[in-house]
C-alpha cells in the first residue's frame, strides 16, 4: 500500500513537472519573439539597417546581399519615420511564430500625415535564433504550405496601412495594379 502511495505521489510530481516545463517552455518562446520583434523595430527604427541583414532567414539571406538590402531600406528612409510600436498577441508553434503589430509613424514624402500599419510579423526559428521573414513571402508561403494545421490555427491576415485624417484613422488603400 505504501508503496502503491508512493508510486501515485511520484507519478503526480512528475506530471507537474513536466507540466510546469512545457508551460516554462512556451513563456520562454513568447519573450524570445517578443524581443526580437522589439530589437528588430529598434534597429529599423535607429536606421541600422545593417545589424536588420542578420535577422533574415538563411534564405532570404541566400537570395539578397547585405548591400543590396541595405541600400534598398537606405532608400524607403525618406518616405517615413517610425515612431513606436506596439506589440499584441504572440503565437508559437515549432519553429514559426507570429506576432500581431502595430506600427505608428510619419509618412514624410510625398504627402506629410500621421500614419499606422497594422502587420502580423512571422519569424522562423533557425539554428535556435528566431529569424524576422515578414518581408520575405515566399519563405513563409513554404511552411505555410508544409504546416497547413498552422494557417488554420492561426488566422494569417495581410498588412493594413491607415492614414489620420481629422483625427480618424482611415485606410489608405494604395495604387491598383502596381508592382508584387
Amino acid at each position: 500500500m505504501r508503496i502503491y502511495i508512493r508510486s501515485s505521489i511520484a507519478a503526480a510530481i512528475l506530471a507537474v513537472v513536466c507540466i510546469s516545463n512545457s508551460a516554462l517552455v512556451k513563456a520562454s518562446d513568447q519573450s524570445d519573439v517578443r524581443a526580437t520583434v522589439q530589437s528588430v523595430f529598434e534597429q529599423l527604427k535607429s536606421r541600422n539597417y545593417d545589424a536588420l541583414y542578420d535577422f533574415l532567414p538563411g534564405a532570404s539571406r541566400s537570395r539578397m546581399s547585405r548591400d543590396r538590402f541595405v541600400n534598398a531600406l537606405q532608400r524607403a528612409q525618406d518616405f517615413y519615420q517610425l515612431d513606436r510600436m506596439d506589440i499584441g498577441t504572440v503565437k508559437v508553434l515549432g519553429n514559426l511564430a507570429v506576432v500581431d503589430t502595430v506600427l505608428y509613424g510619419r509618412v514624410i514624402n510625398p504627402i506629410q500625415a500621421e500614419g499606422k500599419i497594422v502587420v502580423q510579423q512571422y519569424l522562423l526559428r533557425e539554428d535556435g535564433k528566431w529569424r524576422v521573414a515578414t518581408g520575405d513571402q515566399s519563405s513563409v508561403r513554404k511552411f505555410l504550405a508544409a504546416n497547413p494545421g498552422f494557417s488554420k490555427q492561426f488566422r494569417i491576415q495581410q498588412p493594413r496601412v491607415y492614414i489620420k485624417q481629422n483625427d480618424k484613422w482611415v485606410q489608405f488603400n494604395g495604387p491598383r495594379g502596381g508592382r508584387r
